[in-house]
């Protein structure tokens, strides 16, 4: 049995690139939330000496003559891009998991060099043409193999984004030029730990003893030295629900009216109920966080957080957003300048086995708020996010003593791209010459 590794090539880059083909060659960078820093370069804009992690506007300092294309983080785009990617990938393999919004483990059954080699480099292919996202392939005999595998497919481009690692030859050879921060499951911690010991590659830490392993490290680095020397002992990932979901931002300024902020509180509380929809669960608790700007001492410093238990378990955004204002309200105080917020909902449980209130007047409430939440994703699913949302979410243009004021956006994405694979108005129009 063999483990392919399954990794889109610089992911966020390479979403924004499928619409814009003219920047194949050319540095692209994407920034983080609130187009704060660097957190994906192309291969150009490493060559460059972009370091990942550049605040934007140091990055306008140290590369002012360059013509270096600027995103900001557009996440609708990218899980829409990759959940495509994942579909023709599942259908290609025997077996399939996914380890993370650009990664999957296919699990494939015993096969020759050649076989793999042309899976790999057919399944290489057609994501490429079906999708326009680009991916690399590593197979070998453990997960832990199949990512340095996959080091090299992106690395070399003799292996024409597909390397294969079948024999001991070629595991000691990888290994010997394999970084050890590269190593997975090899934190920053450890990596400068094990560089103080002298062990500069895998090869170095997969030599050791299993015994001098374990003493040093926990049963995750025993693991990582057994996967390195070829005994597969990681189980099958699999996307479990989480225990507990958090949605939190800081503002690009500073925010002092509470209408503003309950603005901003209402979309994470929505965003939280999508999340929890979205993986089939349910939650007890809302919590609600507000802190000021701790960096500006010249301001009064406040932190504080509220929660509230709901009666009958939920994942309707109504619910979950009115709990989340209840929060807000009990903690705001008037005269601070606010600097982040969030919304964090616990006590989470599957959807199939609620225990509704007694005391709940309306019995088919429940239903109803199913089937309202239903019609809304689908909605905005069709249409984009946000097309649909409740009155406490709206941004802009609400009235107030009969004059229209205007909330900002609670993420700054000046560079955002457009959404043609989820929103009408954002479709690819082709003009050309009329016949």
């Amino acid at each position: 049995m063999y483990f392919a590794l399954c990794d889109c090539d610089n992911c966020y880059v390479s979403c924004e690139r499928v619409f814009r083909p003219d920047l194949k060659h050319k540095p692209v960078v994407v920034l983080s939330n609130n187009d704060g820093c660097v957190v994906a370069r192309s291969k150009e804009a490493k060559q460059l000496g972009i370091k990942g992690g550049i605040p934007y506007y140091q990055l306008k300092e140290q590369f002012p003559n360059e013509d270096i294309a600027v995103f900001s983080s557009n996440y609708e785009l990218y899980g829409e891009l990759t959940a495509r990617v994942m579909t023709v990938i599942q259908k290609s393999a025997p077996q399939m998991f996914r380890y993370s919004i650009d990664e999957a483990f296919c699990i494939l059954p015993d096969m020759s060099y050649d076989e793999m080699k042309e899976w790999g480099d057919c399944l290489q292919k057609k994501v490429l043409k079906y999708t326009g996202m680009p991916i690399s392939i590593g197979i070998a005999q453990t997960k832990t193999l199949a990512k340095v595998a996959s080091y090299f497919a992106k690395k070399y481009t003799g292996y024409n984004h597909c390397c294969v690692i079948d024999t001991e030859e070629k595991r000691i050879k990888s290994l010997q030029l394999y970084p050890i921060n590269e190593v997975w499951g090899i934190g920053r911690k450890h990596t400068s730990r094990l560089t103080n010991l002298g062990i500069q590659t895998a090869y170095d830490f997969a030599s050791h003893s299993k015994d001098w392993v374990h003493n040093i490290f926990n049963i995750i680095g025993t693991r990582t030295w057994m996967e390195l020397n070829g005994e597969n002992c990681i189980p099958n990932e699999k996307i479990v629900p989480k225990k507990s979901i958090c949605v939190s931002r800081s503002f690009t300024g500073h925010v002092t009216d509470f209408e503003i902020l309950r603005t901003h509180v209402s979309n994470y509380a929505a965003r939280c109920a999508e999340k929890l929809r979205k993986q089939h669960s349910i939650a007890s608790i809302v919590t609600v966080f507000v802190n000021t700007n701790r960096f500006r001492e010249d301001l009064p410093q406040y932190w504080n957080s509220s929660e509230f238990t709901l009666l009958t378990p939920s994942n309707a955004t109504q619910e979950i957003v009115q709990a989340a204002t209840k929060c807000l309200q009990s903690i705001f105080v008037k005269g601070y300048h606010y600097k982040k917020a969030g919304v964090v909902v616990m006590g989470i449980m599957a959807d199939n086995a609620i225990q509704t209130n007694f005391l709940d007047y309306d019995r088919n409430r429940f239903e109803k708020q199913v089937k309202l939440d239903e019609i809304v994703d689908l909605l905005n699913r069709i249409n984009g996010t946000e097309t649909v949302t409740l009155v406490s979410q709206q941004y802009n243009q609400k009235a107030k003593n009969g004059k229209t004021i205007v909330f900002a956006d609670a993420i700054q994405h000046q560079f955002k791209s457009k959404n043609p694979t989820t929103r009408w108005n954002d479709i690819v129009t082709l003009t050309g010459h009329p016949l």
